[in-house]
């Protein structure tokens, strides 16, 4: 059966607006009425050299990122770049060294990944689990504080989650190290947030960012990286994952993920075509304080994290009577309400709520969550 909406609330790959899949459509058969797809586009043409030039220049703007910063699209996603970063990183210390703030599942992933290249610790990890024995995950509910960082006086930098997506947690104002007597430079994982408000990407060194969340489809990563950072990659860094060599090529130093690149920057001009960030987290804003303010409102279906650090777009939430989430997710699906299903590892419910859903979507999700309370609660 078709349904007349599907409303996708998947924490990645994230919904696409209808405007761009249209267009995608369009250029999947014949790009730009030339005759030929996207999907045939040859990395060396002028025309892609053409959508990565307006991409970058997008992305610039959206930012108000200053030209000391070099944006360069990269393969893989946030798995990939947790060994690529730490591999062009850790030659700025002489011993390696790198402290991660371990906020929930992606910060600990990422400092897991980090320990094979260096010397790293834990500045702060919330009472994480860190017995490497224990494959069970435990979730995190709040963000670590930041007079509790206990960061080295100089490392080759500091790791930091700005959205942990499984956990529901957002860290929204990123702090300037050097105001901390700290010589190092902040590294940040954005995947899951990046460029759902303004961000301040001037006071870090580093921030990348997964596509699949809310700039596309799954293939990308987008690094910004201050240039003065560049040459400091370790010699067992892949040529084809070196950040200096990719932006000495302009991102074309081997074949690129050419459709994701070119569906990034569709994304990109639908978020100017909204009137930049700053428009767009506002509706971020009010869809989400919608959605808790709903879940506030009953016993039913709770979520636990605080309220302080409570994610604008990726929200997990249980039920009261857990044997119900099955029973749920099926009657949901049925009414076109699709990947509602907590992460593997902690099971329950989440909504992810990215640029691309529209508020009509959480009201249609609040109502039959509403609907399903009257029937069983």
């Amino acid at each position: 059966m078709i349904m007349d909406q599907i409303w996708n609330f998947s924490s990645g790959p994230g919904a696409l607006p209808k405007s761009v899949l249209e267009q995608i459509s369009r250029d999947v058969i014949s790009w730009n009425d030339t005759g030929f797809s996207i999907l045939e586009m040859s990395h060396r043409s002028d025309d892609f050299s053409h959508i990565c030039y307006e991409a970058e220049c997008d992305l610039r703007d959206l930012l108000n990122l200053s030209h000391d910063y070099a944006i360069i699209f990269t393969h893989a996603g946030g798995h990939g770049a947790n060994a690529f970063i730490p591999m062009n990183l850790m030659a700025r210390c002489y011993n390696r060294n790198a402290d991660f703030i371990v906020s929930g599942h992606w910060s600990y992933t990422s400092y897991i990944e980090a320990k094979k290249y260096g010397n790293v610790r834990i500045a702060v990890d919330n009472n994480y689990i860190l017995n490497h024995s224990d494959l069970k995950y435990k979730p995190r509910r709040w963000m670590p504080r930041l007079e509790d960082w206990r960061l080295s006086k100089q490392s080759s930098y500091v790791h930091l989650c700005s959205n942990e997506t499984i956990d529901g947690i957002e860290f929204v104002d990123w702090p300037i190290l050097s105001d901390m007597s700290v010589n190092s430079v902040l590294v940040v994982d954005a995947s899951s947030n990046f460029l759902t408000r303004p961000l301040d990407i001037e006071k870090t060194g580093l921030v990348f960012a997964c596509a699949q969340k809310n700039i596309g489809v799954a293939g990308l990563t987008i690094v910004m990286i201050r240039k003065d950072l560049l040459e400091n990659f370790l010699p067992l860094c892949p040529s084809s994952f070196n950040y200096t060599n990719i932006f000495k090529a302009n991102s074309l130093y081997s074949t690129p993920p050419i459709f994701p690149i070119y569906v990034a920057s569709l994304m990109l001009k639908w978020l100017k075509l909204k009137g930049g960030l700053s428009i767009v987290a506002e509706e971020n804003k009010m869809k989400s304080s919608v959605f808790y303010d709903y879940l506030d409102s009953t016993d039913f279906y709770y979520n636990e994290v605080e309220r302080s650090v409570r994610s604008r777009v990726n929200i997990p939430f249980m039920m009261k009577e857990d044997a119900l989430t099955s029973v749920f997710l099926s009657e949901a699906k049925k009414l076109g309400l699709i990947n509602l299903n907590g992460h593997r590892t902690i099971g329950g419910l989440r909504a992810s709520i990215y640029n691309a859903m529209p508020m009509s979507g959480v009201l249609s999700l609040i109502k039959y969550m509403r609907d399903f309370e009257c029937h069983y609660g």
